[in-house]
């Protein structure tokens, strides 16, 4: 082999070695680069990655309020009471049914009946007559006060005495009665009312008032109450 070949050779196998080394410089630079170019890359899919994670917590707090549903649970709670309520319908209807049972001021008369005086009280039977033409019911207690014939309350109103009582079923001209109860004068220190001009009464149940003479009746010792009504007129 010649001296030019020789030479020839070598300048071509430095050649190749510094176009390797060029290319190896150059996939070097575009590596960094890459990487370089990847790390904004990366930091943008991580901010999007939790952007991504902020969003699905409102979504999963929506899915929360709205999977948990509180308010349907309530709402369905609530149907559930209406549907427990359907007996308390039933009750209304029975008590619609025993109010339009019951006697009321506008079919029936009021009276006072005599006193009855012993071992210091008195008692006034208020008697209630029906006088319509169908049976009614009466249960409980009146509510009663004492006026003036200009209607100026005398004292307050009568207390309840006793238990409730009993239904009582007055057939057309049938009576019940409760009674009134005060003491005589100088049972108590505690001074006697004026006296009275009329007994204003509201039957049980009712909100319609009646009145009656009330003979004068006078309240002593600080006592006047009412029992709940009875059958009977007691005179």
């Amino acid at each position: 082999m010649s001296l030019t070949t020789k030479t020839l050779g070598r300048g071509r196998r430095v050649a190749a070695g510094s176009l390797i080394a060029v290319a190896a410089l150059a996939l070097t630079a575009c590596q960094d680069g890459t990487g370089a170019a990847s790390r904004p890359s990366s930091a943008a899919a991580s901010a999007t990655s939790q952007e991504a994670g902020s969003g699905a917590k409102p979504s999963g707090g929506t899915q929360q309020s709205a999977g948990g549903e509180r308010p349907s649970a309530n709402a369905a709670s609530t149907g559930g009471k209406a549907k427990g309520n359907v007996p308390g319908t039933t009750e209304s209807r029975a008590s619609a049914m025993t109010a339009s049972d019951r006697c009321t001021a506008a079919n029936m008369s009021l009276r006072l009946g005599a006193s009855d005086i012993g071992a210091g009280n008195i008692h006034y039977p208020l008697v209630f007559t029906n006088n319509g033409k169908k049976a009614c019911t009466l249960r409980g207690f009146p509510g009663v006060s004492l006026i003036q014939r200009d209607g100026s309350p005398v004292g307050k109103p009568a207390t309840r005495e006793g238990g409730p009582g009993g239904v009582v079923r007055l057939q057309p001209g049938q009576s019940a009665h409760a009674v009134l109860h005060t003491v005589n004068e100088g049972v108590s220190d505690t001074p006697c009312w004026s006296r009275s001009q009329i007994v204003f009464v509201y039957p049980p149940g009712s909100k319609e008032p009646m009145t009656t003479g009330s003979r004068g009746l006078r309240v002593c010792g600080g006592r006047f109450d009412v029992t709940a009504v009875e059958a009977g007129s007691l005179g």
